[in-house]
């Protein structure tokens, strides 16, 4: 498949090559190839010279296992076999680490000691709604202060939560600012007697009521949370605002990462849309496990046609060779030890017509459809050879089977092309101002890191042709 006219090329080496490029943000929907997208562009980066860091928000460790590395945690690790200058590291992000690593560096011993040891606060830094984006925007603001790595590399959750990080200030805030949270911060505003007296009045008929529906204890802890880290809330937001300043920066970069399905470029173009209304600087598409043939002169219809002609030439050659077994006449002048001699058939006009239809391109066994689905190919050769063989037909007949099979898989191969093709114009019909890369499929699942280089090498020349 060819890139449409009306799409730019997303050039990728140019983008990493380029110093001023500081962070790249990989979104999309699950099941994409998105973490594998990050983990090639890292790949990339570092072979071209780039310092690199990969950080993983996705819970799966394909990452790890893909860079050979045991495990993934909230520290960078270097990635050995890197062939180039540059170096390359990863991560997963830890969302509980980080918090914890937030409360040691912005809060005393002491009170780190009692945030940390809450219940209240170890429920919500395990798991809270939100604490996850919110805690990736603070390790993406941690790893670009630190300044030890000129390119950093974000892979975000899956679906639509992938853009929650950018509502991570404004949600973060909204909590903090709340009137439970005020209600609860009061006392400890208000201090001394007046403040007990308030909460033993004020807060009664509240405690009482969720008392009974989360238990005293719960609403103890909460307030106790809170008091502590009334502090460090302005810091919160202070932090998550700078970052989400940083994501709006010409140094940074987001690339959408979809597959040539309609579900998933629906998912791209909501993705296109929310980044231009956040202002967020868009670098292109990438666009994942794009199929080809290179066989693409031979249409689905003259394929399945020529299938068609073959197996109904089988058909009539195999009922001539049944006649003649069951006793039909041997023609004068022939012995009948000729009869019993198998001859080859001569050709029929279905063997030239399919024989035609083959040759008019490269072999289509040897081309990427058929590569790219190797179990339909020996499902087919299998099946070719055992009905062959519990028919007694000759190996010309096996031949004629296979070669059907083949030309049906082509068939059905050269429809997938035309379906992903209409699919991916439609995305560019409606936005055709983004730069768009096409990745081919691989026949593989990708396991190291000369699997992620071939990515990235189809990645870089994506932009232009697939």
């Amino acid at each position: 498949m060819t890139l449409d006219s009306t799409a730019a090329p997303l050039e990728i080496d140019p983008l990493l090559d380029d110093p001023a490029t500081r962070i790249v943000v990989c979104c999309g929907s699950g099941g994409v190839g998105k973490t594998t997208t990050a983990a090639a562009l890292g790949v990339r980066a570092a072979e071209r010279g780039r310092k690199v860091v990969v950080l993983t928000i996705d819970p799966a460790r394909r990452l790890a296992q893909s860079m050979g590395i045991d495990s993934l945690d909230n520290t960078p690790r270097q990635v050995k076999g890197v062939e180039g200058p540059g170096e390359l590291h990863a991560m997963m992000l830890d969302m509980k680490r980080t918090f914890d690593e937030i409360v040691e560096a912005h809060a005393d011993p002491d009170r780190a000691r009692a945030i940390l040891e809450n219940p209240f606060y170890q429920s919500l830094s395990a798991g809270f709604a939100g604490t996850q984006e919110y805690m990736a925007m603070e390790k993406l603001g941690q790893l670009r202060s630190r300044d030890d790595w000129d390119l950093i590399i974000v892979d975000t959750p899956p679906s639509r939560s992938a853009l929650d990080f950018l509502d991570a200030p404004k949600r973060l805030g909204s909590f903090l600012d709340g009137k439970f949270i005020r209600l609860l911060m009061a006392p400890a505003k208000m201090g001394g007697r007046a403040g007990m007296k308030f909460l033993n009045v004020g807060m009664s008929m509240m405690t009482g009521t969720l008392g009974k529906l989360l238990g005293g204890q719960f609403l103890r802890d909460v307030q106790t949370f809170i008091t502590a880290m009334d502090t460090m809330f302005g810091g919160f937001r202070t932090r998550a605002d700078a970052t989400y300043r940083l994501l709006q920066a010409p140094g940074t970069a987001f690339l959408v990462v979809a597959a040539p399905e309609r579900d998933a470029l629906r998912e791209a173009a909501y993705f296109v849309e929310r980044l231009a209304a956040e202002e967020m600087p868009l670098a292109g598409l990438v666009l994942n496990r794009v199929h080809g043939s290179g066989a693409a002169r031979l249409s689905a219809e003259r394929a399945r046609a020529a299938a068609e002609n073959l197996e109904d030439g089988r058909i009539v050659d195999q009922g001539a060779g049944n006649a003649q077994s069951r006793g039909s006449a041997v023609p004068d002048g022939s012995s009948p030890e000729a009869s019993e001699t198998h001859e080859p058939l001569a050709p029929t006009s279905a063997h030239a017509s399919a024989k035609s239809a083959v040759t008019d391109t490269s072999d289509v066994s040897t081309t990427p459809a058929a590569s790219a689905a190797p179990e339909s190919v020996a499902s087919a050769t299998a099946s070719a050879a055992t009905s062959g063989r519990s028919s007694g037909t000759s190996s010309v007949t096996t031949v004629e089977q296979l070669t059907a099979g083949l030309l049906r898989l082509h068939a059905e191969r050269m429809q997938v092309l035309a379906r992903e093709e209409r699919t991916r114009d439609r995305f560019t019909a409606l936005h055709p101002e983004v730069a768009v890369a096409e990745v081919p499929a691989l026949p593989g699942d990708v396991h190291d890191l000369a699997g992620l280089r071939a990515i990235a090498d189809r990645l870089a020349a994506g932009g232009t042709t697939s």
